[in-house]
């Protein structure tokens, strides 16, 4: 085997000489050489292999508000990187080159996990983020990556959709810091046509990073016009964050543009960004943000209290900043649920393309 394939434990035999991998609820069922929908898990000698262990389609830079994360130590700096594939099949997919390439040479980076902790820390970033395609798939670097980030006292982040089984969902998380997660839409006719998958599982996860962890975890919910927008859908998806996640979760509510399977639908005006921002508002949830388009006020954060501004954003760049070195509002001195430690960084919209090795 190559390097770059490795072991796997989620999966079993089945009685017709098949393997089933029971990594996330489309458990694909493969026959020797053939691959799953995710494209880097592989039957090979009637095992499920990782065929894309530490390789990667680039490293990045990034502020921590691109992922986005408002609440997970604002301002600072996050050393970014996926592979290839994925286990949903968004029509509308916005990094449809890496999430749906079948082609090894977009994995034309390497890195150990060392040497992502190492450049993590000697570029002097915050935290490491998996993200550009779903961290799920290749669960086995991603665990590694964070185990030596973490002696490094680097944080994991998970930008994903949430698709994934209970039995590896509690290893997964178990290594992770924060998550963003991809809430798509709120009807399962979406996920079903839009997307291959089913909103349940996604809802499943949302309970567990709530009720069975301490990641600290938002919401991200892209609007597609007249697919997953409507005043209806967004009235229950608000209202059930609400019910089962609790009011401090934030939401992030960001814009669509035409793209992969998807170029017949126009972008998302931002007039709709607002109004589900304040549909959300109204069903109590305290942080509630647009992303996407230049939105000051709905990129900004406030103290549910007494309601003056904490954060000031404008894109990515941070400038007001009223909250202490834990996160209490300096006018009111309500904690500001999140991550925070010592004061505010400023890397602002800095994006700096790295290579590593």
């Amino acid at each position: 085997m190559e390097a770059s394939t490795v072991e796997t434990k989620y999966w079993h035999q089945l009685d017709d000489g098949r393997v089933q991998c029971d990594l996330c609820p489309r458990h694909c069922q493969l026959r020797e050489g053939k691959r799953g929908v995710c494209f880097v898990r592989q039957n090979i000698d009637n095992e499920i292999k990782l065929t894309s262990y530490g390789r990667s389609s680039g490293f990045c830079i990034d502020p921590i508000e691109k992922k986005p994360l408002n609440h997970f130590y604002p301002g600072s700096s996050v050393l970014s990187f996926g592979t290839a594939g994925c286990n949903l099949c968004c029509k509308f997919c916005q990094n449809w080159d890496i999430s749906k390439s079948r082609e090894f040479d977009t994995l034309g980076s390497k890195a150990s996990p060392e040497a992502l902790a190492a450049a993590a820390k000697r570029m002097g970033c915050k935290s490491i983020a998996f993200t550009y395609n779903d961290p799920v798939i290749f669960l086995e670097y991603a665990v590694d990556v964070a185990q030596a980030c973490h002696e490094q006292g680097i944080n994991s982040v998970a930008v994903t959709a949430g698709y994934i089984c209970p039995e590896p969902r509690v290893e997964f998380y178990r290594y992770m810091d924060a998550a963003n997660v991809d809430l798509k839409g709120f009807t399962q006719d979406f996920y079903h046509k839009i997307c291959s998958g089913n909103l349940s599982n996604v809802l499943d996860t949302l309970l567990y990073l709530k009720h069975g962890t301490q990641v600290w975890f938002e919401i991200t919910t892209l609007l597609i016009p007249d697919e997953n927008d409507s005043m209806k859908e967004l009235e229950q998806q608000t209202k059930w964050i609400a019910d089962n996640l609790g009011l401090d979760v934030p939401l992030h509510f960001s814009a669509f543009h035409p793209d992969f399977h998807m170029l017949d639908k126009p972008r998302t005006p931002s007039s709709t960004l607002m109004q589900a921002r304040e549909i959300a508002l109204a069903q109590g949830l305290n942080y509630v943000y647009t992303g996407n388009i230049h939105d000051t006020n709905g990129g900004s954060s406030y103290c549910p209290s007494c309601h003056r501004l904490v954060i000031h954003r404008d894109w990515y760049e941070l400038g007001e900043y009223h909250l202490d070195h834990g996160g209490k509002c300096q006018h009111c001195g309500t904690q500001i649920p999140g991550r925070f430690d010592g004061p505010c960084e400023h890397f602002g919209r800095n994006r700096v393309p790295i290579k590593i090795g």
